[in-house]
């Protein structure tokens, strides 16, 4: 089993329908505060289900949701039918949006389950379809010092204030036991400091800032903005 095949089916990440609603409603208007305008054309890339997404839909002009997971585009199209302003990509789909001709990228809690190698094929993409002035916004960068307790106390926290510290209590136990845990420990997370992000950022010609706080509930984890590098004459 690869992330990709955990991802293509049901998962316990979520410990409650109430964690699911609630995560989906941080993400969303963590991702609407770096929209650029109202007339935005976004690209949220590894989008999962995507329940924020009328919520963004709402405040761009054209809103394009990918996931690699067959079945989650699945649930995607479905969920999205009556947005005209929302359209669901696969990956050809991906490659034939043109080139500068989108304001904004977003990746949410993904980068930690590819490769670096993937990341760098990622970016040569996304440098490709951004506009001139467009930005790259990358969200739950897991730095090299977070461990596993971190991320566990970081969701009892988020249980505590949401409501759901019991089914967070019970969650954790039930993904110390899952297929989520094994192939944590097969594979591992990619992760990155601070330095390395701006370092494989700016070897794609990209520049980036971090943002003052990480979109998601973790804020030991980290969000970064990146804009194409300026071309010098």
């Amino acid at each position: 089993m690869t992330w990709r095949d955990f991802f293509d089916r049901d998962h316990a990440l979520y410990v409650s329908a109430r964690h699911k609603l609630l995560h989906a409603d941080l993400v969303a208007k963590g991702v609407a505060a770096h929209i650029p305008s109202p007339n935005s054309q976004i690209l949220d890339y590894g989008c999962g289900e995507a329940l924020g997404a009328p919520y963004l839909a709402e405040r761009c002009a054209k809103l394009f949701l990918f996931d690699t997971a067959p079945s989650v585009r699945a649930k995607l199209v479905a969920a999205n039918v009556a947005r005209p302003n929302v359209a669901v990509l696969d990956e050809a789909a991906v490659a034939a949006i043109p080139d500068a001709s989108l304001d904004m990228i977003v990746i949410v809690s993904v980068l930690q389950y590819i490769a670096e190698a993937e990341f760098a094929r990622m970016l040569g993409t996304f440098h490709d379809k951004l506009k001139d002035d467009g930005r790259l916004v990358l969200a739950d960068i897991i730095p090299k010092d977070v461990s596993p307790i971190d991320d566990a106390r970081a969701l009892l926290q988020f249980g505590l204030q949401g409501g759901f510290l019991t089914a967070a209590t019970i969650g954790l136990a039930r993904t110390a036991l899952s297929d989520y845990r094994t192939l944590r420990t097969q594979y591992g997370l990619s992760t990155y400091d601070e330095a390395d992000m701006r370092e494989i950022l700016a070897d794609h010609d990209f520049t980036c800032e971090r943002a003052a706080r990480n979109i998601g509930h973790n804020q030991k984890r980290m969000t970064f903005v990146a804009r194409k590098a300026a071309e010098v004459d």
